[in-house]
């Protein structure tokens, strides 16, 4: 796992070497172990490296004989099968992120179609004059561009972009509103004028310092659901996704995993705890609150039960308030999901530990129909059924100065988009939560929260296989008598009983609003005094909602406009960090 960046220069001449130099300043926290440096002609490259494979012989940029050039942030798990069916082609290191370059060779721009695996990755072709930068079909890895005057420059993260003074810092309000009724952004373009993603998936071709091609690849197959067996589909799973975990686990460097009270972590374990002849080490946050659901008791049985080494950690209010402006320091593609909060304090845990590689169950809603939300978009109207995300967070509470247009602009496409013939509605649901859900709220989470504290994470459901089976299940393996991820239980149920997967779920859950309405009186005006806070909120109503911050609704529009607050502060208006909440909050321009 790395930090990448790099700039095409639209005049032909050498990138600024100054630029360069700032892109990997801002990167460092991705890869504490090493830099790299690329300068060919137009193309300058750099790479902050966190050894994962190969420790001896895999600093980066790497090149092929034909004078091609790549810097990657990721894994590339098939990267032995590829190297043994690469016959005549010559590796000079045994790095997983050496293979891209001689599929380069035999299939051109279409390369990413064989790989398996996380990456983000930048190859240059002097040859042929162009840069390729391709992005892995469901989002796990990032990778952002701007084309500017001076070239196209690309990074890892946007605050790099900015901070290497190629792109001004200007928010873009319709995407603002976005974050602000959905918690997370959708499609290409960011939060920040002129950063685009690069999409999941995607393959762009640059020349001249400009886009001119894009190739995609699908992270789901196509298609309708297609009957099957019960007994024949668990035992189907279980092969795949003992495959998935096995190449998962490839590394260097020690591993572990994020082990929660539900069954996507249990799955994870369990394969993990049959594949591996030493204890896992397994890391669960949990909450000291009344009323709260602490998943440490429940994963606590999961993990003896497996003869894991369980790690249990708590996040406390002192935590909240101390750490709050740090995570959304580190936000800077911002989603306002409050998971970020234990993701970010079990990562330094992991790091502590000794630890460089995580494992982790995100993406086994998605995939097996997980959500509350899908079984309402299955039910008729008359029945229930409701438009998925039809509600903002701010919605109902008279906070707003007037409708914050375009909020479901873009998951409204998501949805059109994700409406193939042949697909169930459910399969509808699922796919546009895989389109902006998963790549640009959970996944950006998992990358920040773990790259802030120098740990790769993993997800072995996000696999071209495990894909490939789940999604076109039949509904009914997927959702059954109220119940989601109805296969994916029965197998848990079998395979690790003390999970108790058929058990009333409690779901996940963080007591920010306790929290918040604990310290209400004092926060509320500090929120409502921000710049930003006062364009949207009608005057007064801010200080009432963190009053009423325990109701849940209220809750979630209070902890969204406070980590907005934070993260505006930090990323737009650029102020120095602060210890604490109330510090940073009361910190003038």
């Amino acid at each position: 796992m790395c930090g990448i960046a790099g700039i095409m220069a639209t005049n032909g001449e050498a990138p600024s070497g100054l630029a360069l130099q700032a892109l990997e300043a801002a990167l460092l926290h991705r890869g504490p172990d090493g830099t790299g440096h690329y300068r060919t002609g137009d193309v300058g490259m750099v790479q902050t490296r966190l050894a994962i494979i190969d420790l001896a012989t895999g600093d980066q940029p790497l090149y092929d004989a034909g004078g091609a050039g790549l810097v990657a942030n990721g894994e590339i798990y098939n990267y032995i099968e590829l190297k043994a069916d690469l016959q005549g082609a010559a590796f000079s290191t045994a790095s997983d992120c050496e293979t891209p370059l001689p599929l380069y060779r035999k299939h051109g721009v279409a390369y990413p179609n064989h790989l398996r695996g996380m990456y983000a990755i930048a190859l240059h072709d002097p040859a042929a004059g162009r840069l390729l930068l391709s992005r892995d079909p469901f989002g796990i890895k990032p990778l952002y561009y701007a084309e500017t005057p001076a070239g196209f420059c690309f990074a890892s993260e946007p605050q790099a972009l900015i901070a290497s003074g190629l792109v001004p810092v200007q928010l873009v309000r319709q995407v603002r509103n976005e974050l602000l009724q959905l918690q997370f952004t959708t499609g290409r373009e960011t939060i920040f004028a002129g950063i685009h993603r690069v999409l999941p998936g995607e393959t762009i071709v640059v020349a001249r310092g400009r886009v001119v091609e894009r190739h995609h690849r699908d992270a789901l197959p196509a298609g309708e659901p297609i009957r099957r067996d019960e007994n024949e589909a668990r035992a189907e799973f279980d092969r795949v996704f003992a495959d998935s975990v096995l190449v998962h686990q490839r590394s260097d460097v020690p591993y572990g995993m994020f082990l929660s009270g539900g069954i996507d972590s249990a799955a994870v374990l369990a394969m993990m705890a049959r594949l591996n002849e030493r204890p896992v080490k397994a890391f669960t946050a949990g909450f000291s609150m009344p009323g709260v659901a602490d998943e440490r008791e429940p994963a606590r049985r999961v993990a003896e039960s497996l003869g894991a080494e369980h790690i249990e950690v708590e996040f406390r209010e002192a935590d909240f308030w101390r750490l709050l402006p740090e995570i959304a320091g580190a936000m800077d593609d911002p989603a306002a999901d409050y998971a970020i909060l234990p993701t970010f304090k079990l990562a330094a845990a992991a790091r502590e530990a000794g630890l460089k590689v995580i494992l982790s169950g995100e993406g086994g809603d998605e995939l097996f129909g997980g959500y509350g939300r899908y079984r309402s978009v299955m039910r008729p109207w008359w029945l229930g059924g409701k438009l998925m995300r039809g509600r903002g967070n701010l919605d109902g509470l008279g906070l707003l100065r007037g409708d914050l247009a375009g909020w479901r602009d873009g998951f409204a496409s998501a949805e059109v988009r994700a409406a193939t013939s042949g697909r169930s509605k459910l399969q509808v649901a699922q796919a546009t939560d895989c389109a902006d859900w998963l790549p640009n709220d959970l996944l950006t989470k998992l990358d920040r929260c773990l790259m802030a504290n120098g740990i790769e994470g993993r997800t072995p459901f996000l696999d071209p296989a495990v894909a490939n089976f789940a999604f076109r299940l039949p509904d009914d393996l997927k959702v059954r008598k109220g119940l989601g991820k109805y296969l994916l239980r029965s197998w848990v149920a079998e395979k690790v009983p003390a999970a108790e997967p058929f058990g009333k779920k409690k779901g996940f859950t963080v007591p920010v609003g306790q929290w918040i309405a604990k310290r209400g009186a004092a926060l509320g005006p500090l929120v409502a005094e921000q710049p930003c806070v006062r364009e949207i909120c009608v005057p007064g109503a801010v200080e009432k909602l963190f009053l009423h911050a325990e109701e849940r609704h209220h809750g979630f529009a209070a902890w969204t406009l406070l980590f907005y607050a934070l993260w505006h502060r930090h990323h737009i208006l650029k102020l120095k960090p602060e210890p604490d909440v109330f510090s940073a909050l009361a910190t003038r321009s």
